[in-house]
C-alpha cells in the first residue's frame, strides 16, 4: 500500500511539472500564437541554473553557490525569462515556420552548450547532488512523496491564477485581439512586438520554474534530459487538454503523462528486455495516432478555449420587439 502512494505522488508530480510547462506554452501559442517549438530549451536552462545555484560546491565546476531552494527555483525563472526575452527580441518579428524552425535551433543550441560547456554544466554525465525539499524526510517515502507533491501543487496552482488574472486583464486580451487579427490590434494602439516579447518572456519563466521542480525532484540533470521528444510531449498534452485553455493545460499533461507511463509499464511488462529498446519507439508511435485522434475528433481539445464576450455586449438589452444589435 505504501509502494502504491509513493507511486502515485511520484507520478503526479511529475505530471505537475509538465502541466506547468503546459502553462507556459498555452501562454505563448495559445493565447499569443506564438510557434514555440524550443520548449526543452528552455526547460533545460531552468533547470541547470537552479542546479547551479543551490548545489555544493563543487571543484570542477562553476557554480555550486549552496543557496536555498527557493532561491533556485526564483533564479530559474528569471533565467529563462531572460533568455526568453532575448531570444524574443531576436525571432518574434518571424512568423509561424520560420519562428519554429529558429527557436528549435534555439534549443539544439541550448543542448549542446549543456553537452560540452563541462566546466559549467558537467556536460554529459550532468549534475548531481541536486538537494530535494524536505530531504529530511526521505528515510519515509510515503509522506516524502506527499510533501513534494503538496509543494509542486501549490507551485502549479498559484501559476494557474495568476496566468488566469493576467489572461482575465486587458493584457491578456490585447494579446488574443493580436493572436486573431494583428493588423487590427495594431490599429487600436497595441504595440505586437512588445506584446509579444512580454508573453514569449512570461512563458518562458514557468518553462524554467518547471524544470527546476523538476531538477529538484529527481536530484539529478543530464543533457539528455532535454532532447526534442520533449517538446514533442509538451505540444502533444496542450493540444490534447485544450489550447487557448489553462484548465486544459493542466488537464493535458496529466493525460498524457499519464498515458506516456502506463505505455512504459507495459513495455517492462510484455516485452522481452531484448527488444525493450525497440518497442520503447512505438510510445511516440502511439502518441502520435492519440493526437491525429484528438485534432480529427475533436480540434479544440477536451477542454476548448472559452469564447469570451465584452462586458459590455452582455450587459446590452435586448430592445423589445428587436434583436440587440452586434
Amino acid at each position: 500500500m505504501i509502494d502504491l502512494l509513493s507511486y502515485g505522488a511520484f507520478f503526479l508530480t511529475t505530471a505537475l511539472t509538465y502541466s506547468l510547462i503546459c502553462l507556459g506554452l498555452n501562454l505563448q501559442w495559445g493565447q499569443t500564437g506564438l510557434f514555440n517549438v524550443g520548449v526543452a530549451g528552455f526547460v533545460a536552462v531552468g533547470a541547470y541554473a537552479s542546479a547551479l545555484l543551490t548545489t555544493p560546491d563543487a571543484p570542477d565546476r562553476l557554480g555550486g553557490l549552496g543557496l536555498p531552494i527557493v532561491v533556485g527555483w526564483l533564479g530559474a525563472g528569471v533565467a529563462a525569462a531572460a533568455i526568453s526575452a532575448a531570444v524574443g527580441a531576436l525571432t518574434l518579428r518571424l512568423r509561424s515556420d520560420y519562428l519554429a524552425i529558429t527557436t528549435f535551433g534555439v534549443a539544439v543550441a541550448i543542448h549542446l552548450v549543456a553537452l560540452n560547456a563541462v566546466p559549467l554544466t558537467g556536460g554529459p554525465f550532468g549534475v548531481g547532488f541536486i538537494p530535494r525539499p524536505f530531504a529530511g524526510l526521505a528515510a519515509t517515502p510515503g509522506l516524502f512523496g506527499a510533501v513534494n507533491l503538496a509543494v509542486v501543487a501549490a507551485v502549479v496552482l498559484a501559476v494557474y491564477l495568476a496566468l488566469e488574472r493576467l489572461v482575465a486583464s486587458p493584457w491578456g486580451r490585447a494579446l488574443r485581439a493580436l493572436r486573431e487579427d494583428e493588423t487590427a490590434a495594431a490599429s487600436l494602439g497595441k504595440d505586437p512586438t512588445r506584446l509579444r516579447l512580454q508573453a514569449f518572456a512570461i512563458g518562458g519563466a514557468a518553462m524554467g520554474l518547471a524544470g527546476a521542480l523538476q531538477a529538484h525532484f529527481i536530484g539529478f540533470v543530464a543533457p539528455d534530459n532535454y532532447q526534442p521528444t520533449l517538446t514533442f510531449q509538451v505540444w502533444t498534452m496542450l493540444i490534447v487538454g485544450g489550447s487557448g485553455n489553462n484548465r486544459g493545460a493542466i488537464a493535458g499533461g496529466v493525460l498524457v503523462w499519464g498515458l506516456w507511463a502506463l505505455s512504459s509499464s507495459l513495455v517492462g511488462a510484455l516485452v522481452p528486455p531484448e527488444h525493450q529498446a525497440r518497442a520503447a519507439a512505438l510510445q511516440i508511435v502511439a502518441i502520435g495516432i492519440m493526437l491525429a485522434a484528438v485534432l480529427v475528433f475533436r480540434p479544440r481539445g477536451l477542454i476548448g478555449e472559452t469564447r469570451t464576450v465584452s462586458r459590455h455586449l452582455r450587459a446590452r438589452p435586448t430592445p423589445p420587439g428587436g434583436t440587440a444589435s452586434p
